[in-house]
């Protein structure tokens, strides 16, 4: 039997869906049992895009689904041509007073940490991923706007979200700080006209970030604060949200113009299930957590897709990752999604709960973007 995914483009909209595989490593091209690249059709026209998967023949299970996504990504795509297509217009949304969200979905192993950090932390890696690219592009829009008039403030900040609880990934090692859960309040907003509230963590560490050199050492004190543990599905799985924020304060001194826009760049958890992941104990839990939060992120961009007339209540507080983001969703948002999928037949069960959290996020329409600027 014979699994098939069908992948077409949607229409613009403020949220954004696209797929992407990653090869296979070298420990599982041994596998016979693998998608291979030429079951990834280049699309014979723009709309639409196929991917069949084949079930081995163990498998009694027939299922097929179609989901409906932005663009999927062939397997050995380079991250900086996805960068190019996706990252690069989310940088000048944000350099304008946008705020802007890219988040990385899929289950353990499928290439989330690749995609937004890259296998290293060394400047020169060709393999770099989003956090990195998007500061050497603010930094090199940065120089270019200076000319009319534009100067910005680019402060950063690093967290993770572990069973439910926010810790800070920017504090430096030996101090006590490591291990402080942080809390979340609300504040009234500086940055916006009327009486807007703002979330923000308190106690969060926050660095001016003043060239793009200066992103790699926060990303690898990042690292080693992060929480890793160990599943069936991977031995440096990540059992953690990690959040990175760059928060940019722009002023015209010809137009007296400011504004202020937010880039949020996320590596969600692992998706799996409980009965793939072998978890018990605090792994259970954990895996518990991961879930509950993935599927109020699902739920609260239905929620907003659904508030036509801003009167409906959107679920932010069910859990810590939206509430954080709560200001930077719906009406005033660009948001953006990677599905991670793994090419392994053995996994296609997660990929295909992964295609359909996807496919339910990019059901959503979003209201239009607005910017936060004071003339």
């Amino acid at each position: 039997s014979s699994n098939h995914l069908l992948v077409m483009s949607a229409s613009a909209d403020n949220i954004r869906v696209y797929g992407r595989f990653r090869p296979s490593s070298p420990a599982e091209r041994d596998e016979e049992e693998k998608i291979s690249s030429e079951d990834i059709n280049e699309p014979k026209w723009r709309s639409q895009q196929e991917v069949t998967m084949k079930r081995g023949l163990k498998s009694k299970q027939k299922q097929s689904f179609k989901a409906i996504l932005d663009h999927i990504f062939k397997v050995g795509t380079t991250q900086k041509k996805i960068f190019d297509k996706i990252g690069r217009a989310m940088v000048q949304y944000v350099l304008q007073g946008y705020n802007a969200t890219i988040f990385a979905y899929g289950q353990t192993g499928s290439g989330k940490t690749f995609t937004m950090e890259g296998p290293s932390l060394n400047k020169n890696d060709i393999n770099r991923g989003m956090i990195p690219r998007s500061v050497e592009k603010i930094f090199e829009h940065k120089e270019k706007l200076k000319a009319k008039g534009w100067s910005y403030k680019c402060m950063a900040t690093y967290l993770e979200i572990y069973n439910e609880k926010i810790r800070d990934l920017l504090t430096k090692p030996g101090t006590n700080n490591n291990d402080k859960n942080l809390e979340i309040h609300q504040k009234k907003s500086s940055n916006s006209k009327g009486n807007k509230f703002e979330v923000y963590v308190e106690g969060l560490t926050e660095i001016e970030v003043n060239s793009s050199f200066d992103v790699y050492p926060l990303l690898s004190l990042a690292s080693k604060n992060r929480s890793v543990g160990r599943t069936d599905c991977n031995e440096r799985s990540s059992r953690s949200h990690s959040v990175f924020q760059l928060f940019l304060n722009g002023y015209n001194e010809i137009t007296h113009q400011s504004t202020f826009g937010v880039l949020n760049l996320i590596d969600l958890a692992g998706s799996e299930r409980l009965k793939k992941s072998n978890a018990t104990g605090i792994q259970l839990k954990e895996t518990q957590n991961i879930n509950k939060s993935l599927s109020c992120l699902g739920d609260v961009i239905a929620a907003l897709s659904k508030n036509k007339n801003n009167k409906s209540h959107i679920p932010y507080r069910n859990s810590k990752l939206t509430y954080l983001l709560m200001n930077y969703f719906g009406g005033d948002a660009k948001t953006l999604m990677f599905v991670n999928l793994c090419p392994e037949k053995d996994r296609i069960d997660e990929s295909l709960c992964s295609l359909r959290f996807a496919a339910k996020v990019n059901d959503c329409q979003i209201g239009i973007a607005k910017r936060t600027t004071n003339n």
